[in-house]
C-alpha cells in the first residue's frame, strides 16, 4: 500500500481540467454548458404540445421552467416560442408590471389570438427581491381578465430524455479537448475549464470563470440587474434584447422611406419562417415598409408581392416548411420582370433566405447591376439549408433540425438492432457533395463508419471497415451502423 519516494516525486502534481454540465447554463465563460440544449428540446416539446390544447380551449398557460439563479432556459424558450410574457431573475419587471402584462394579454386576445403563453423561471423575482410564483401570475390573470388559465411546472422532466445531437457532439468535442489539455499540461499549468466559444472548444482559467459567475449573483443581490445581464455574456444579452424587440410591437419613432422585400429560395429548411418573422418585425420596428414574396424569384417576377404587418407573422415561429412558398427558379430566367417589379414596388432592399440557390441568385442580380440600375440596392442572404454546405457560416438554418432527425432515426435503428444479432445497418443521409449531416450524425450516434465525399476512400478502406465489423460481431455488441 506504500509508494517509493521516487514515484512520489514523479507524480507530485495534479492537473485539473473541468467541463461544465448544467442544464441551467449558469456558468460564465462558455456559450453553452453540456445538457442545456437537451433541456431546451424538452421545454419546446412541451410548449408545442401546450400550444395546440391552449388554442383548442382558448386558454392562457403559465409555464414554469428551471432556473433558480439563471434565466437562460426561460429566456431562450421564450424567444423560440414567441411567449407573450417572460420572467427571469436577471431582469425583474418594472413596478406596475401586473397592469402592463394584463393589458398586453388582453390586446393579444382582442386581435383574435386563442392562446397566451407566459414563461417564468423558478427563480423569478420583482424589483424588491420578492419571489414571483407561477400561481401568483395565474391568479392575477384570472382575477383581472377572467381568462381560463393553467399552470404547468416542468420540473425534472427537463433533465430527462435522450441528449440532443448538439449535446452529444459538444460533449465529444469537449471531452477530447479536456484530455488534450491534461496531456499537454506542465506542473505550472493552472486549472482550466473547457468552454464553448462560437463553435470552438477553448480553454479558460477555471478560477476566473468561477469568479465571474459569483459576480453575477452578487450583482443580482445588489440589484444591479443591467450589469448582471452583461456579466452573463454576449449571447445571453443578445437573446434578451432580441426577445424584447420581437415580443411586443413598439411604435416606430418615425416612418422611413425605406422598403425591403423578403423571399425564400431553394428547398425548405426548418427555421425559414422564424427568420421571416424576425426580419419583418425588426423592419417594422425601424419604421420601414416590409414586403414578402411568394415562391422565391419566380414570385418576384410575377408580382406575387404583398405588404405585411406585425401581426401577419404571428404564430410562424414553430411552423415547418416555408409559409411563403419557395422555388429553385433563378433570376436569369426572368430578369426583366424582376427588375420591373423592383421598380414598381420601389424595393430598396432584398433579403433572400435559402441555400446555394439563394447565393447563386443574388450573385446573378449583382452581376446584372451594370445593365439594370434598379438592382443597385442592398441585398442580403440568410443561409438556410439542411446540408450546411454554404460558405460564411458555421451553421445554416435547418441543419441542426436535420441532424436531430437523422440521429433519432439512427437511435431507433440501433434499438431495433439490439434484439437482432449479427446485423449491420447502412443509413443514407442527404447532403449531396457535403458530408456534414453524415459526419455529425455519425459522431452523435457512435457510428462504426461514415463515408463522405470530402474524404475519398478506397477498396482498402472498405476492407478495413469490414474487418472491424467482423471483429465486432465476435463481441457482445453484435450490430453495426454505417452512414453515407
Amino acid at each position: 500500500g506504500q509508494i517509493s519516494e521516487e514515484v512520489a516525486r514523479e507524480n507530485c502534481r495534479l492537473n485539473i481540467v473541468g467541463m461544465v454540465g448544467s442544464i441551467d447554463n449558469d456558468f460564465c465563460g462558455t456559450d453553452m454548458t453540456i445538457g442545456t440544449d437537451s433541456a431546451l428540446h424538452r421545454i419546446m416539446e412541451v410548449i408545442d404540445a401546450i400550444t395546440t390544447t391552449a388554442q383548442s380551449h382558448q386558454r392562457t398557460f403559465v409555464l414554469e421552467v428551471m432556473g433558480r439563479h439563471c434565466g437562460y432556459l426561460a429566456l431562450v424558450s421564450g424567444l423560440a416560442s414567441g411567449a407573450d410574457w417572460l420572467f427571469i431573475p436577471e431582469s425583474p419587471p418594472e413596478d406596475g408590471w401586473e397592469d402592463l402584462m394584463c393589458e398586453r394579454l388582453g390586446e393579444t386576445r382582442s386581435r383574435g389570438s386563442r392562446l397566451n403563453i407566459i414563461i417564468i423561471a423558478e427563480g423569478a423575482i420583482d424589483r424588491t427581491g420578492k419571489p414571483i410564483s407561477s400561481n401568483y401570475v395565474k391568479d392575477l390573470v384570472v382575477q383581472r381578465l377572467g381568462f381560463d388559465t393553467r399552470v404547468t411546472v416542468l420540473g425534472h422532466v427537463q433533465r430527462g430524455g435522450t441528449p440532443s445531437a448538439f449535446d452529444r457532439v459538444l460533449s465529444s468535442k469537449m471531452g477530447m479537448e479536456a484530455v488534450m489539455a491534461l496531456l499537454e499540461a506542465t506542473p505550472d499549468t493552472p486549472a482550466c475549464v473547457v468552454s464553448l466559444s462560437g463553435n470552438q472548444s477553448v480553454r479558460l482559467p477555471l478560477m476566473e470563470c468561477v469568479q465571474v459567475t459569483k459576480d453575477v449573483q452578487k450583482a443580482m443581490d445588489e440589484k444591479r440587474f443591467e450589469e448582471a445581464i452583461q456579466l452573463r455574456g454576449r449571447s445571453f444579452e443578445n437573446n434578451w434584447n432580441i426577445y424584447k424587440l420581437l415580443a411586443h410591437q413598439k411604435p416606430a419613432q418615425e416612418k422611413s422611406l425605406f422598403s425591403l422585400a423578403i423571399l425564400n429560395v431553394g428547398a425548405p429548411a426548418a427555421g425559414m419562417n422564424a427568420a421571416v418573422r424576425s426580419a419583418v418585425r425588426i423592419g417594422i420596428c425601424q419604421g420601414h415598409t416590409v414586403y414578402v414574396v411568394s415562391d422565391g424569384f419566380e414570385g418576384l417576377s410575377k408580382g406575387q408581392i404583398r405588404e405585411v404587418g406585425w401581426h401577419d407573422v404571428a404564430g410562424w415561429l414553430g411552423r415547418g416548411g416555408s409559409m411563403l412558398g419557395t422555388k429553385r427558379t433563378l433570376p436569369k430566367t426572368c430578369m426583366e420582370k424582376i427588375v420591373e417589379n423592383v421598380r414598381k414596388f420601389n424595393i430598396q432592399g432584398l433579403l433572400v433566405i435559402g441555400g446555394f440557390e439563394a447565393y447563386e441568385g443574388v450573385l446573378q442580380l449583382v452581376e446584372a447591376r451594370g445593365q439594370y440600375e434598379e438592382l443597385c440596392i442592398i441585398m442580403c442572404v440568410i443561409p438556410a439549408t439542411i446540408s450546411n454546405n454554404v460558405p460564411g457560416t458555421d451553421f445554416s438554418l435547418g441543419s441542426d433540425t436535420a441532424v436531430n432527425a437523422a440521429m433519432e432515426s439512427c437511435d431507433r435503428i440501433k434499438q431495433s438492432a439490439s434484439g437482432t444479432k449479427r446485423r449491420v445497418f447502412i443509413v443514407e443521409t442527404m447532403g449531396g457533395y457535403c458530408g456534414y449531416l453524415s459526419t455529425v450524425t455519425g459522431i452523435a450516434v457512435g457510428a462504426d463508419a461514415a463515408y463522405v465525399y470530402e474524404d475519398p476512400f478506397t477498396i482498402h478502406d472498405l476492407k478495413a471497415n469490414v474487418e472491424h465489423l467482423t471483429d465486432k460481431m465476435k463481441t457482445d455488441i453484435q450490430r453495426g451502423l454505417v452512414l453515407r
